[in-house]
Order: C-alpha cells, then structure tokens, then sequence
C-alpha cells in the first residue's frame, strides 16, 4: 500500500484562487495578523508531513490491534500514544483555538484541509483531536470565564482530551428520553449519575484527564443542562487531584474504527460544572454537535482522498484483459485503467472528492465570517452556516462511502481480503452517515428546519448569490452556465412546492427530506466544478487547467443528471411511502 500523499496542488488552488482566502483573511483584524497565503501553504506542508509520515503508519496496527479494555483501563493501539505526543507537541489540536488561551487562532477554511489530510490518513486517531477540539470549542462559546481559564489551555495543548457524552441506551437520537441526573450542591458544582453510551473518546491513555460535556437532567425537570465533568477533579491551580466518579463500563465492539475507542460511561456521583444557562443545554451542545458534523462529513471526504489515491494507484499497476479494440502497445494484458467501467468509478470518485473538498473550504470560510464578521456580513454567513452544516455532514460522509466502495471494486476480489487495506476504509467510513446524527436526521433538518422553516428564504439567498456568481464566469459557455442556472431555479420551485404544502402533508417532510438534499448536493457540486474550471483556466500548469476542464465535463454529463432525479422523487410527494398498513411491512 503505497504512503498517503495530501492533494496540496488542489488544496491551495481552492484556498488562493477559488475562494481568495487571503482577501477574506485581510478583512478580518484577527485573521489579518495570523495568516497570510505563505503560512497557509507552510503549515499545509507540515500537515502533509504529520498525516504521511506519523499518522499513516499507525493506520493498518490500528486496525488490527484495535482498542483495550483492561481493568479500569483503556489502552490504545501500539503506537498511537507516541504518535499523538508528537502532533499534540505541534500544535494541531488547538491549531483554530482561541489564541488568547493557548490555541493558534488559525481560520476555519485552512482547518478544514489539515483535518481532511489527518482524516485521510487514519480515521481512528483523528477522531481524537477532533472530539477535543469541540469540546473546547463548546466550552469558550458558553462557558464561564473560570472554567475557559481553567480547562481549554489544556484542551488546545492536547495535555487533555474532550469527549461528548449525549446519548443513553432508552433514547437514541430523542434526548428528551435520558435519565442522568444531575443534583445541585451547595457550593455551585452539581453530581452527575446516569450512564452514556456510543462516547467516542469516553476514555483512553493518549492524555492524562479527559474532560466531558454531559447532558444531564436537573431534578424536578424536563429540561435538559449541560455539565463540564472531568475524568479526574482539577484543583484551583489547575493541578490534577482525586477521581471523580466516571469509569468505563465497556468498550463497543464495532464494524470498524477499532483504533477508536468508544465507550459506555458510567457518571456516579460525578463533580460537574453547569455549561451555560439551565435547561438549555441542548442549545449549547450543539455548538459542539455542528463541529463534529462537519468533522464528520470531512472524515467522508478523507476517505474519498485515501481511496482515490489507493485505487488509482492500483489500477495503473494491475494488468488484466486487454483494451476494447485491442492493446495499444499489443500487450497480452492491460494495466485496468484501459477500461471504460474502471474509468467510470475513478472518474466518480474523483468529481465527488475535489467538488467535496470545495464544499468543505467554502463552509469553512462562511463559518469564519460567522466568528469574526461584522453586520450583514456576520448575519449572512450565520445563516448560510446553518444551511450547509447537514449538508456538509450527509452529503460529504454519503459520497465518502460511495467511494471507498468503488474503489473497493476497482481491486476486485483483492479489494474483499485485508492486504490491500481498502477494506478498511468501507468499513471504517460507514459510521459516518450514522453518528453525530444520521444522515436521514440531517436531511430533515436541512429541509424541515434550514429550507422550509423560513420559508425558503435562506435557500433563495443562497441560490441568488450564486447565480449571480455563475453569470460572470468568463470562461464557462453559457450552455454549461444554463446546465447548473435552470436546475438552481428548479430547486427553488420544489422547495416552495414542499413548503406550501408541508401543513396539509405533515409526512412529506420526512419522506423526502433525503432526497431534497441530495438534490442540493449535487447541483452545489455542479455550481462548483465550473468555478473550478473557470478559476482553472488562466493556471500556469496547462496540464492542471486541462484535468479540471475535463473533470468539469464528466461532472455535467454524468453526474449532474441526478439533480432531476433527485427532485423528482420530492415532486412525487409521500402518498406511496406512507400509505401502506403497518401489517403489511
């Protein structure tokens, strides 16, 4: 299996040319003084380097080795602990934490790429930093100035890792249904009792305390509050002292990520420390949840790198059968890449990967402008953020799995044994349409909440600055331009059909909520492959220009079409999903 390689050539095609990263990061005071184009390109380097040399390695061990449980312990892979050491020393934990507290205060745009190159490398260990990087996310966004001070030095360092802890066996993805408890004290701590399952990260022996973001319940109420417990009390100069009461029931055995630990917690009697206001802890906890779903959509993306990369590779190196019309060096057999259904799935993943990665960097920037924006231009980003977060999540981890199983299908039946590693990624990226919320949960949110919920206002914002956008690509013929334009305005018309009729129909929502979102999926992907190609054209390496002109092409021939079908199904309403009896199923 050949070393991860990072697309860096495309990566700073994207930051420089596609979404002028450097003019955004001029216009914003804080960003002005941290980054500039140059430091960009060196920490991507650096990134390349760490996910290559330190992550990728570990990634196969991971795998086969998985986590332990023993004792009260939870022991990771060999390897993973010296690795992590080295890429906590560095800084990638904290890289887009709050400077004032030991975060490099790096943009979001340029994080998202670190995060796709680490995620490439080695799913399992990412996993780590990112849960981390949330939870010190969700506490500088609602936490008291004392808790900011003395826990997210340690978070931003790696020193300490974070963990999420939401769910229980009885409630699933409701979480009105959980039981922990949480029970005042006199001096403003609480106690926290309940157990939590599916907690990526509960515990492990990467770092030296882990910090948990519990939900809990306050007594003689409904409402749901958020706590800060530490797996073992910090005293009031920040020093470690005695266990607090959460250990490890269990490991999950699991499909795959079995670098990844994910445990049951156990919370008895716990010390924990009130995030934000009373009963809303929900709103808090989904400042980390919106994180963690685009983590998770860029864990997809990864995957779509690492198995492009693997599967191309391959099938330049195998040989079998020979090409239709006859070998063009009058070989007996041909490298695969000659056939025209092995081109069709590199080709898939390909356009699916680098249209992906633009998603993830054009959400970034709008999740900037959110952070350090002022006026309409905060406001704006704000709302396009919300918009693109379910999709980022589902459409990136969909289409993340979609090729680790073409490229498993480039290997053939070498593709199905453990050698070859592409197994791996199938199984390691099926998750992700599941957790964090399933990708059938986000596509209700982003058509039920983000499209319908202000009746379509968000979206026509959305569809009209862009249009606007495509008009002035001076490269693109205005036959391409017509391809993406006329299905954005058709777009807009079914969700205003969805829309009209959501109260008569109170199912349709639900029932075609997955395929109004693939629909947006792929026309956004679309809109950005003729950005691609018309930011493309002027390139100074000709043969870059003529790759992105070419996978344009394909995009719009292709896959493009799926846009009609996709809407279509919305158009088809709900009658023949929900009006067969139960007893019929």
């Amino acid at each position: 299996m050949n070393p991860y390689q990072a697309p860096l050539a495309d990566m700073k095609f994207l930051l420089e040319r596609v979404f002028d990263a450097p003019t955004t990061w001029e216009s914003i005071p804080a960003l002005a003084e941290a980054v500039d184009m140059d430091t960009a390109a060196a920490i991507m380097d650096e990134a390349d380097k760490i996910a290559r040399d330190l992550i990728h390695p570990i990634n196969r061990n991971g795998d086969e080795q998985g986590v332990r449980h023993q004792g009260d312990k939870v022991i990771t892979p060999d390897g993973y602990k010296a690795v992590y050491d080295q890429y906590a020393e560095g800084g990638w934990v904290g890289l887009c934490g709050d400077p004032e507290l030991g975060g490099m205060g790096m943009p979001k745009m340029l994080g998202v790429l670190v995060d796709e190159m680490a995620y490439s490398a080695c799913n399992a260990f990412t996993l780590y930093g990112s849960l981390t990087a949330g939870a010190a996310l969700c506490i500088n966004a609602h936490g008291t100035d004392a808790l900011k001070q003395k826990y997210l030095p340690n978070l931003y360092s790696g020193q300490w890792a974070g963990a999420m802890d939401m769910t229980e066996p009885q409630a699933g993805s409701d979480l009105r249904n959980i039981r922990t408890k949480a029970v005042p004290q006199e001096d403003g701590s609480y106690l926290i009792s309940g157990s939590k399952i599916f907690i990526t990260g509960g515990d492990h022996d990467l770092t030296e305390n882990v910090i948990h973001l519990v939900l809990a319940k306050l007594p003689d109420s409904n409402g749901i509050s958020l706590f800060l417990v530490p797996k073992i009390n910090v005293d009031d100069n920040g020093e470690l002292a005695e266990t607090n009461g959460v250990t490890v029931g269990s490991i999950e055995h699991k499909m795959g990520l079995k670098g990844s630990a994910t445990c049951v917690m156990n919370f008895d009697d716990a010390k924990g420390y009130l995030i934000g206001k009373p009963n809303r802890g929900l709103v808090c906890m989904f400042t980390m949840m919106n994180y963690e779903r685009l983590a998770i959509g860029i864990q997809g993306l990864g995957t779509s790198q690492a198995a492009y990369q693997m599967a191309a590779d391959y099938a330049k190196e195998r040989t079998q059968g020979v090409a239709a019309g006859g070998s063009p060096t009058g070989a007996l057999s041909d490298p695969i890449l000659v056939h025209g259904d092995v081109r069709r799935m590199l080709l898939n993943i390909r356009c699916y990967t680098e249209a992906g990665r633009a998603l993830s960097v054009y959400t970034g920037q709008q999740l900037d402008l959110a952070k350090y924006g002022d006026g309409e231009v905060k406001s704006k980003a704000s709302r396009y953020v919300g918009l693109l977060t379910p999709v980022a999540k589902a459409f990136l981890s969909d289409r993340g799995l979609d090729a680790a199983i073409m490229a498993q299908q480039v290997f053939g039946g070498h593709g199905y044994i453990r050698e070859t590693g592409i197994e791996q990624l199938v199984r390691d990226t099926r998750i992700a349409q599941i957790y964090e919320g399933t990708n059938g949960i986000q596509a209700i949110d982003f058509l039920g909440r983000k499209t319908t919920g202000d009746n379509v206002a968000a979206l026509t914002e959305f569809v009209t600055e862009h249009q606007h956008t495509l008009a002035t690509l001076e490269s693109i013929s205005d036959e391409q331009k017509a391809q993406i334009s006329s299905r954005f305005e058709a777009l807009l018309r079914v969700a205003n059909s969805v829309n009209d009729n959501k109260l008569a129909q109170p199912a349709l929502i639900n029932a075609c909520a997955v395929d109004f979102l693939d629909a947006f999926g792929h026309l956004v992907y679309g809109y950005f492959w003729l950005l691609m190609a018309d930011r493309a054209s002027n390139h100074e390496d000709a043969q870059f220009a003529a790759t992105k002109q070419h996978l344009a092409q394909f995009y719009l021939a292709k896959l493009l079409p799926k846009v009609d079908y996709h809407l279509a199904q919305v158009s088809a309403g709900d009658a023949t999903i929900m009006t067969m009896d139960e007893s019929l199923f």
